[in-house]
């Protein structure tokens, strides 16, 4: 069930689902149709008051492939129950306000004999950075299914073997949520956010957690992606200054997408 549906999102299903809808219209008038649908997303995960929009700008990226992409690898650092590996959840659906997911049950299999591969519903049951994440999901794409992985004390390589392993073609995205720097005053958050990044762009898989919360799930996205010749972009950076007036301690927000490059191999 929804652990923080009426506090990071609505959790009135009509209610949000205009919230969500209003959120990616207004992003796709500012981003545009991308040239290339994307492969995989960094998308932050705040209540949607603070980081909603900026969340948008990576998610009206996929309208051009709703109906094409059918497995979403969602990634998230665990923030309340310490893990070692990458979590899943031990259950068969997802569900927020706007319904039920189905789980990828044959991917889930694929990964489950991996060393680094757990289960763990205490991990997932209170974890707000996979659950805000469905609703733009369920509202973007057509009929998907979810492989959710909460991400703890991992090596970035081990990251990037499972999603190796759950690649696929353009049926498959891959999606990492992660916020940027926390409880910075405004100004230096905003260079301090500028410079993360700058890293991520230049494909360097060296972030911590610092400058990321999920700097793990992020520098394994970015290994693997330099294997699959993928190229960043940013789509969205701003902050919680930016939209709740508070700017002593605020927490950092970007949308980055990954698309393959025209040489590709």
């Amino acid at each position: 069930m929804p652990a923080v549906a009426g506090s990071f999102y609505p959790d009135q299903q009509q209610v949000l689902s205009a919230a969500v809808l209003s959120m990616l219209q207004s992003a796709a008038l500012r981003t545009g149709r991308p040239v290339q649908a994307p492969k995989a997303l960094i998308v932050p995960h705040a209540g949607y008051v603070y980081s909603g929009a900026t969340a948008a700008l990576a998610y009206a990226q996929l309208a051009a492939v709703k109906s094409t992409v059918k497995k979403v690898v969602l990634l998230g650092p665990v923030h309340r129950v310490a893990v070692r590996g990458l979590a899943l959840p031990g259950v068969d659906t997802f569900q927020s306000p706007l319904g039920k997911v189905e789980l990828d049950l044959e991917a889930v299999a694929a990964i489950t004999p991996m060393p680094q591969v757990v289960t763990s519903a205490a991990a997932h049951a209170k974890e707000h950075s996979l659950e805000v994440q469905l609703p733009f999901l369920q509202s973007v794409l057509d009929d998907f299914k979810l492989v959710p992985l909460a991400v703890g004390n991992v090596h970035p390589q081990e990251v990037a073997q499972v999603l190796e392993r759950l690649w696929g073609g353009p049926e498959t995205l891959i999606v990492v949520s992660s916020d940027l720097s926390h409880f910075r005053p405004y100004a230096s958050a905003q260079a301090f956010d500028q410079a993360t990044v700058q890293t991520i762009l230049a494909a360097a898989p060296t972030l911590n957690h610092e400058q990321a919360c999920g700097a793990t799930p992020i520098n394994g996205l970015l290994l693997a992606a330099a294997r699959h010749h993928l190229q960043p972009a940013l789509l969205g950076l701003c902050n919680s200054g930016d939209s709740c007036g508070d700017q002593t301690r605020v927490v950092g927000y970007a949308s980055i997408s990954f698309q393959e490059t025209v040489d590709a191999a």
